[in-house]
């Protein structure tokens, strides 16, 4: 009975869990933003010949059938797609186009200070701050737990993002653990 009792309380303490899971402020989550590195597939509706995969050069470039070079990077995928279709539509009658991230080479992120492997660390998916923290090996021994902060680039300027671990430890303030960008830094004094 009291493995039954363990078992029920390890499942609701999962449930208010993901209950908390991180939320990011949506003014400091704008959509993904193509770079240099990045590959693109782009499809156009039963037109086959004009589909094409795309790597966004160093320059922030691709090359489009028919349309050329177009700029890329710094760019979201959907407001590149809508510009791919716009341009066809001197040459089809109503283009589709659907544009997915293939691959996101240049996601990355970077950890500094007291933590065991400071660096770059690439972002293939979602990883919250806590995750990125265990990739950079945890803590060290003087690590100024309750002072992290993230450095994000928003628009043109760099706003920093508070993060203490221990409230997170305590299991208090869990909304603090958000996702990252490309680009952001840990800063682990």
């Amino acid at each position: 009975m009291a493995w039954l009792l363990v078992s029920i309380s390890l499942l609701l303490s999962g449930a208010s869990a993901l209950a908390a899971a991180p939320q990011s402020d949506p003014q400091l989550t704008p959509g993904y933003v193509l770079s240099p590195g990045d590959v693109l597939k782009i499809l156009v509706w039963k037109e086959p010949e004009l589909s094409t995969e795309a790597f966004v050069r160093l320059d922030g470039r691709i090359t489009v059938p028919l349309l050329g070079d177009i700029v890329a990077a710094g760019r979201g995928p959907n407001e590149l797609a809508a510009e791919i279709q716009a341009k066809l539509g001197r040459f089809l009658e109503v283009p589709q186009v659907t544009l997915a991230v293939s691959q996101a080479i240049s996601a990355h992120f970077y950890v500094l200070g007291e933590v065991a492997k400071p660096g770059q660390y690439g972002l293939p998916s979602r990883i919250t701050v806590l995750q990125a923290l265990a990739l950079a090996g945890g803590f060290r021994e003087f690590a100024k737990r309750e002072s992290v902060l993230i450095i994000r680039r928003k628009d043109d300027r760099q706003v920093a993002i508070p993060f203490n671990y221990k409230d997170l430890e305590a299991g208090l303030r869990l909304e603090q653990n958000i996702f990252l960008e490309s680009g952001d830094t840990i800063v682990v004094p």
